[in-house]
Parts: structure tokens; sequence; C-alpha cells
């Protein structure tokens, strides 16, 4: 069976929810708001539900500091015993999102998708971690060491990345040419306080375009779940979106807590592969470049 496309037994369209909201230091409040999405977007027929980044509480990275290291996680751990009941009652694949704790010291930022059943299908480990103001990643996250690899589920093949991710080509290629049938990336982005209005606009476009232009260069449906709010010095923006693999918008969220969700035709992204052959014409044999730091 060629990995590229849809296997046998996926279906020819396929539902996706997204479940956006807002986060405070309560736990329990921020996984009930989860879970409550999970169940809106089931109703509404998902069949796949995407979170946003770390979404069991607020984003951490405002600054560094060891307290907040008392929030990671093992998988399996809390976050996921509780997504994993939801995937199983209500009958959909979750992509989750959890502060790891691998072992005593070590870290990650990390995606966990779990099956109908409520089993764990996979994981994935950040690649690309930011070190930025208000986005202090470095200090918190050891980078993923499993590379780029979709996950095997019941809907097709995966190609989950998470947010700084998004930034980077080559992730959303790898995972591509490794099959992925659709690329999901949990999200917590936003515009610093600072910030003017003309550079927000421009922040936010660049945002959407970028992971446009991952979709229409790998001929693949994306979604990108980020949160809302202010926390810290930082106002997340929201506007979670669903596109299909000519970048075309099939969904867009404002920014307020909703339920996006979207109809994916699975078919088209062969149609879209025939009509612009990108895999077929790249130039293997000159892209070794791409694997140095920097072209002196």
């Amino acid at each position: 069976m060629n990995r590229d496309l849809p296997s046998d037994t996926s279906p020819a369209t396929l539902n996706l929810g997204l479940v956006q909201h807002s986060c405070s230091d309560d736990y329990q409040e921020n996984i009930d708001k989860t879970l409550q999405g999970i169940a809106s977007a089931a109703a509404e027929g998902a069949d796949l539900v995407l979170l946003q980044e770390l979404h069991s509480g607020t984003y951490p990275c405002y600054e560094e500091h060891p307290a907040h290291f008392d929030r990671a996680e093992p998988i399996p751990g809390p976050t996921t015993d509780r997504l994993s009941k939801a995937a199983a009652e209500f009958n959909v694949v979750i992509v989750g999102s959890v502060f790891e704790r691998r072992a005593v010291g070590l870290y990650h930022n990390s995606a966990v998708v779990l099956e109908r059943d409520g089993s764990i299908a996979g994981r994935y480990r950040k690649m690309h971690i930011p070190d930025d103001p208000g986005y202090y990643e470095k200090f918190y996250f050891t980078p993923g060491d499993e590379g780029f690899v979709p996950i095997q589920t019941s809907l097709g093949r995966l190609g989950v990345l998470i947010c700084w991710d998004q930034w980077y080509p080559e992730a959303a290629r790898l995972m591509a040419l490794s099959g992925a049938e659709i690329l999901l990336y949990p999200t917590a982005i936003g515009f610093a306080a600072d910030e003017s209005t003309a550079e927000q606009s421009r922040q936010l476009e660049a945002w959407q375009t970028i992971q446009r232009g991952h979709a229409i260069a790998n001929a693949l449906p994306l979604a990108a779940c980020n949160r809302i709010g202010a926390e810290a010095d930082t106002e997340f923006w929201g506007n979670s979106f669903i596109c299909g693999p000519q970048g075309e918008f099939l969904a867009q969220a404002g920014t307020n807590e909703q339920v996006l969700i979207a109809t994916i035709d699975r078919r088209r992204s062969e149609e879209v592969r025939r009509m612009w052959p990108f895999l077929r014409d790249r130039r293997i044999d000159a892209y070794a470049g791409l694997t140095r730091r920097y072209l002196d």
C-alpha cells in the first residue's frame, strides 16, 4: 500500500473539530473546558478533535522559574487518562497536549494522540524549541528525539507538530514525505502587550500564511488550534483555523471560546497532487545544503 494515500479503511471524508478556549491556573477548570469542548465537537459530528497547546493550564514559559516544573506529568498520566475516557465515550480520536515529565530533570512539550477506544496511538515531542521574550521554552523543554513521524490511527496517518514547528517548512515536508494525510498543530501564540496594532496584524497574517503555504506545498489539509485570553504580558490571539490542500480556508475562529468544525474531503490531496506534482519535481540531488546551518 502506498502510504502517501489514504488507506483502504480510511473514510472519504473527515469531520475535524478544534477546541479553542482560555486557560487559568485552575487545572480542573481547564480540563472541564477541554472536555466540554470535546463533547460539543462530538455532538456536531467530529471524528477527530484537535486541542490547543498545553491546554491544561496557563502558558508557563513567559518566565524562567523552577516552580513551573511542578505542572509536568508523565505519559500516560492524569491528563491523558481524562482524554482517554473522553475519546472512548465519544468515539473520537483526540490530539491532546502535555507538559511531559519523561524522567527526573527531563521534560518535553508533547502531543498525545488518543484512539477511539481510549488507547494511546502515539506521541510527538516538539522538535523546534523557541527562546524569545515571553516564550522561554528552552528553559523547560528538551527538543524531541523521535523525528517527524506521522501517527497511525483509525482515521489515517496524522502529521502532528507543535506551535514553533509551524514556522518550519522542513517539518511539514518530512511529515508529508512520511505519509501524513493531514497536518495538525496545537498552538499557543499571541501578541505582546507593547506591540502596535499594525505589527499585530502583520504577525497574525504571517502565522496564517506560512501554515497555508505548508498545506499548499504538500497538498495536505492543515489545522492549527490556538488558545485565547490574556496571560502575563501576552494576549493569545485565537484565530484557530482549518484549511484544505490548496490553502483554502474551510473554517476559521475568532478571538472567543469556540468549537470549530469542518469537513475535509480526503480525496482532494490526490487530486491536487496530480495537478501540482511538487513531490515529483523535487530536486533531491541538489538539496544537500539544507542540512547545513548556513552556507558560508
